[in-house]
């Protein structure tokens, strides 16, 4: 636990995925998956691993970032940072001048998260245990000293929060038993993004179903009767019975997306998610009132910037579903107050996860959700997207449409070296054969 960090390195790292348009959504018609790529080197050798998740142009802003905050981390031991982690947070995301870039939002909090999920990857690996379990093993008030309650005790205390995962300590063996025999469920959005054409829809979906899938997500938001059009086709090919998802990334205003998901509703779609702006709580307030008499729920989260904007759409009613991202807010640490407040308000996460690495990720924190703090599947799913596992050292495993828990130690987060390499921006050879996109 001495490990003193030495060092901090940052890549820009993209996949040209827009090629053939695997991502694409209402908002976001032409995405290359990208990630501001991190390694913590120690005295010791022992390497951490993280990124922050980005669509392609302007991963350099997130890297410059990531350098800046940096400076702050070198010369520390992982000793230091872990014997007060609430204290190493609020240094991070409290840095008397670049605070102003933020205050914890933006690309500035993106850079956060990527230094954090590789201080948190470093920590697990020199415990020798995946992030899930080192979470899992350890004790409730260590656990809740590593989240920063600034603004968020009118909604969630600090005895509140040891409470909760004290509570949960009864039947957590069992629970762990049970994702190891059975893993955790997860939806498919793989299907169904928005550049697809029907031939792929159909082929897509009826591989999924082959492959046991029963919850599917269809991205919605461009075209009205194109989105009934494909919705229908969706809904014939799952049957009935199976659960179905819409998702319009931010593409409406209030009143537009009641109207839109109203006509939707045929469909008997479990959610809408993102129906307007991230940051409109109200918004999203009006929309969950006005959608409920049809039984259809609001997730969102995956851009919401902290856990104070969880705290007021939790306290708003302004969501069912909270969408955690393990790369939006700052790292485990922000996550963990969320998944706390969300069990407080009674609300199911579900894990957004339509990126390069975020399977990798919100695994580890939907499994300590469900052991540690919730204890219930109940109208709980994670998303997983088929896109660009390999080039990880640990991929995901999928069972049966369960994820299986990660059994190498770490945080999920390291890419092979060769793939690093081959995408890097703009020398890599894979943007040396695509110039047209540089």
């Amino acid at each position: 636990m001495l490990h003193k960090i030495t060092g901090v390195t940052v890549r820009d790292v993209r996949f040209p995925t827009s090629l053939e348009q695997h991502g694409s959504d209402a908002m976001h018609t032409d995405p290359d998956y990208s990630t501001a790529y991190v390694v913590i080197h120690t005295d010791r050798g022992l390497k951490g691993f993280g990124f922050t998740f980005t669509l392609g142009k302007g991963t350099q802003i997130v890297v410059c970032a990531v350098e800046a905050v940096a400076a702050l981390v070198v010369g520390k031991s992982l000793q230091e940072i872990v014997s007060d982690f609430r204290g190493f947070y609020r240094l991070l995301t409290s840095d008397g001048q670049m605070r102003w870039l933020g205050p914890e939002k933006g690309v500035i909090q993106l850079a956060v998260a990527a230094v954090l999920n590789a201080v948190w990857d470093l920590w697990a690996r020199a415990e020798g245990k995946p992030l899930w379990k080192l979470l899992v093993d350890m004790d409730p008030r260590q656990l809740v000293s590593c989240i920063d309650f600034r603004y968020i005790t009118d909604a969630l205390t600090e005895e509140e929060a040891v409470d909760i995962i004290a509570k949960a300590q009864e039947g957590k063996r069992q629970r762990e038993d049970h994702m190891l025999r059975e893993g955790y469920p997860a939806y498919t959005t793989s299907c169904a993004w928005l550049g697809y054409p029907d031939e792929l829809l159909r082929q897509l979906c009826a591989d999924a179903l082959k492959s046991g899938w029963t919850r599917f997500k269809v991205k919605v938001g461009a075209d009205l009767e194109d989105d009934v059009r494909r919705c229908r086709l969706i809904r014939e090919m799952i049957g009935p019975e199976n659960t179905l998802m819409i998702d319009a990334n931010q593409r409406w205003g209030v009143a537009e997306a009641i109207s839109w998901v109203s006509r939707l509703a045929e469909f008997k779609p479990l959610w809408i998610e993102e129906p307007t702006s991230p940051d409109d709580i109200l918004g999203h307030a009006a929309i969950s009132k006005a959608l409920a008499p049809l039984g259809i729920g609001v997730a969102t989260g995956e851009q919401c910037h902290n856990r104070v904007m969880f705290k007021q759409f939790l306290q708003a009613s302004a969501l069912q579903f909270v969408q955690i991202d393990g790369c939006r807010v700052g790292s485990v640490n922000e996550n963990l107050a969320v998944l706390l407040m969300a069990h407080k308000f009674r609300v199911p996460v579900c894990p957004h996860a339509g990126g390069i690495g975020l399977c990798e990720l919100v695994q580890h924190l939907i499994l300590f959700d469900y052991i540690s703090v919730s204890g219930s599947l109940s109208n709980r799913m994670c998303e997983y997207v088929d896109h660009l596992h390999e080039h990880f050292t640990s991929p995901v495993v999928i069972r049966d449409a369960h994820y299986m828990p990660p059994k190498d130690p770490g945080f999920s987060c390291e890419m092979l070296e060769s793939s690093v390499q081959r995408h890097q921006y703009p020398e890599g050879e894979v943007w040396k054969l695509n110039p047209d996109l540089l």
